[in-house]
């Protein structure tokens, strides 16, 4: 028996989470065979059990029609709560710090709208080089609504030359450069075309002794790395729920608001009746009274459908523990790594960009191809392998901890060992 395959059965042999993958609808091919989905870091896999959560909440639409918003068990008008223990584990926050609501680029837009607060000379947001093109998208908008060129307001931090990921002493460093400048700074957690994942602590507390406010963008970090958002002391963040949190396409995103500004009516803000003062909702009044926490950034009444997805699959995760995922992850990518480096010592065809450290990654590595990218993506689904391609030469390996097995990437590293070979 190869080395390789001896260690992937001894990891699956051990690993204490390997009965979650039976709780998952794994898509097959063709022939019936289960589909080697490394895809997480871009949808999810589907956990069976959403569909009576699913069928619970069409039941009551279809029994009870608008009385379901008040009829138990789980009436509609405080469903959203019914996620926030799960996302609190999640993240590392109170409950009140944490909704479930719209998604990602909304959010991140009404987040600005609060914590990007241009005065005098301090007018500059910060992110970085080839961040996710919504994030661009947002931050260059939102600057043109308040007056500034995106050319001159926004500083990008770029890796050194002939490196792809970023070194924290230079982000910093860059802060301290523009200290006077910056009013926001912006940045993942994981870094979605390398999948490096950024120190957000450090981050926050660097933005906050310069006098900025720290966001961040948690798409691919969100169920992948454990957070103690409220301990960084992390100003605002903005997530969607369709990747590691596995809640369905385009499913509800969520947001972060730190207890500090709980209950600041100080903070400019766009409002919606959903996040009005919840005792004096159905009075119809006119005047704001934001709801407490969190809460008081939600537009409308949570998506229902969507959030019964998401029920479930937080609860699982959460009963997973996040450091017990986290463990299995860099078990997972560690081995991933170690096929990848046997096959390709020299890294004459493959380059691996994403950091090597486990403590800067999540579950992704992110494989530079040098000659025959996509040619060798197009082989690689071919043998029914779900891997993630990104221009103009990132074939994006993500093996999730809740459902994939260490034998499934030994069988990944022989079919990249064959199709390498081959051309």
């Amino acid at each position: 028996m190869p080395k390789l395959l001896d260690t992937a059965l001894q990891l699956d042999k051990s690993d204490l989470l390997k009965h979650y993958r039976e709780q998952f609808h794994i898509p097959k091919d063709e022939e019936g065979k289960a589909k080697i989905y490394f895809c997480g870091n871009s949808l999810g896999l589907q956990p069976k059990k959403v569909t009576q959560y699913l069928q619970e909440s069409l039941h009551k639409w279809q029994s009870q029609g608008v009385e379901g918003h008040f009829e138990e068990p789980a009436p509609w008008l405080t469903y959203h709560i019914l996620l926030k223990a799960s996302l609190a584990h999640i993240t590392g926050a109170h409950e009140h710090e944490v909704v479930a609501m719209n998604n990602l680029t909304t959010n991140l837009h009404l987040m600005m709208v609060s914590f990007y607060r241009p005065s005098g000379q301090r007018y500059k947001i910060m992110l970085e080089a080839g961040a996710f093109p919504s994030d661009q998208y947002a931050v260059e908008s939102q600057l043109r609504f308040r007056g500034y060129d995106p050319e001159d307001a926004i500083i990008e931090v770029q890796p050194k030359p002939g490196e792809e990921t970023l070194h924290m002493d230079d982000i910093i460093a860059r802060m301290h450069e523009h200290k006077e400048e910056i009013a926001l700074v912006l940045f993942p957690g994981v870094q979605y075309y390398t999948g490096q994942y950024i120190d957000i602590q450090k981050i926050t507390e660097a933005a906050h002794e310069i006098g900025a406010k720290a966001g961040f963008d948690l798409a691919h970090t969100v169920g992948n790395i454990p957070l103690q958002l409220h301990d960084w002391n992390v100003d605002f963040a903005v997530w969607c729920s369709y990747k590691y949190l596995n809640s369905g396409p385009g499913s509800n995103g969520g947001v972060f608001v730190h207890e500090h500004y709980a209950s600041d009516t100080t903070l400019t803000r766009f409002a919606g009746w959903w996040g009005h003062d919840e005792k004096e909702r159905f009075q119809m009044k006119k005047g704001f009274r934001p709801m407490y926490g969190a809460d008081g950034w939600q537009l409308s009444n949570v998506n229902i459908l969507s959030a019964s997805v998401q029920r479930f699959a937080l609860e699982m995760i959460a009963q997973a523990g996040m450091e017990n995922l986290r463990k299995k992850s860099i078990q997972l990518t560690d081995f991933l790594e170690s096929c990848i480096q046997e096959l390709d010592p020299e890294g004459q065809q493959i380059k691996i960009i994403t950091p090597s450290n486990p403590e800067e990654r999540g579950c992704q590595l992110s494989m530079f191809v040098l000659r025959g990218g996509k040619h060798l993506f197009q082989k690689l689904t071919e043998a029914s392998i779900v891997v993630d391609w990104r221009e103009p030469n990132v074939i994006r390996v993500a093996p999730n901890p809740l459902y994939n097995t260490f034998e499934e990437v030994y069988r990944f590293y022989e079919i990249l060992k064959s199709t390498l070979h081959a051309y």
